[in-house]
């Protein structure tokens, strides 16, 4: 696989990096945590059928860290996002997000709707929208690994996490239910990531003022383009409830549950998630300028 690193300057000056794989059209994905991109790798392979566009946000990876950390806070990485936008030379854009990546999409696209063709939420976060996973839901949903080796701690753990006990060992505990097969690959991915987190820049992510959801959720509604939210089936971070009350905040959205799949379902079966991704991005070329 072969992959650049060009860089574009936003607009405070910080130098800001992303990676490109693959060809043919364009799609700009953005990582959760908040970290840097390369936890996405090509997505399972969705690079075979389009440009993946993948930045590192500010702070993270081979992005310069501001001298305002304050900056890294999610609502102002909006800007950053309409920069890489305009040094792609893209009119409109298609937009793919995980996780926490999917609070910047929305923000994004509530500021400027028409500069998106296409939406991909996969299995993302909620806060940017307001809405509430209970806890039960969280634990119904674990329930559906009972019968591998790991659960008994890793439940018990996400009980303690669910009734506010949380601890650093509860959190580590529970990581095997973000993947659908708690296998080497999968345990070298999540150590991977939780090498490259930054709590400063977590932190300020999701520092106070950052969302709005009535505001962000009033704008979701007048947004008409296709979107597309992927859901695991055995994700407790993004049951599949929640993710169809997402769904329903927009006027055009399909909601897909990939079977068994955690939190990153391109690991969990590659084939499927490249097959429900181009089968909604298609193959048009977003407009350029």
């Amino acid at each position: 696989m072969v992959s650049t690193m060009p860089t574009f300057s936003a607009h405070d000056g910080t130098k800001l990096a992303y990676d490109v794989f693959g060809d043919g059209p364009p799609v700009v994905c953005l990582p959760g945590g908040p970290t840097d991109s390369a936890y996405l790798d090509d997505l399972g392979g969705l690079s075979a059928h389009r440009r993946l566009i993948r930045p590192d946000l500010r702070g993270t990876g081979q992005s310069e860290k501001p001298q305002d950390i304050a900056s890294c806070r999610c609502d102002r990485l909006v800007d950053d996002i309409d920069a890489l936008r305009e040094h792609l030379g893209l009119a409109r854009m298609e937009l793919l997000a995980h996780c926490a990546g999917a609070n910047l999409a929305v923000l994004y696209v509530s500021r400027h709707p028409e500069k998106v063709s296409k939406l991909a939420l996969i299995t993302p976060s909620v806060r940017a929208v307001g809405l509430t996973i209970p806890g039960d839901l969280r634990l119904e949903t674990a329930q559906l690994r009972r019968n591998e080796p790991w659960f008994p701690e890793a439940f018990t753990a996400l009980e303690a996490i669910v009734a506010g006990k949380a601890t650093a060992d509860g959190w580590n505990a529970i990581a095997p239910f973000s993947h659908g097969r708690w296998d080497e690959a999968a345990q070298a991915h999540q150590a991977a990531g939780d090498e490259r987190t930054n709590p400063e820049i977590v932190a300020a992510f999701g520092a106070e003022g950052a969302f709005a959801p009535d505001t962000t959720r009033t704008a979701l509604a007048r947004f008409t383009p296709p979107v597309l939210l992927l859901a695991g089936e055995a994700d407790p971070g993004a049951p599949p409830h929640t993710m169809a009350e997402f769904a329903g905040l927009f006027p055009n959205a399909e909601l897909v549950v990939q079977p068994g799949a955690g939190h990153h379902p391109w690991l969990d079966d590659a084939d499927r998630f490249v097959a429900t991704t181009t089968a909604f991005l298609g193959h048009t070329t977003a407009a350029s300028s």
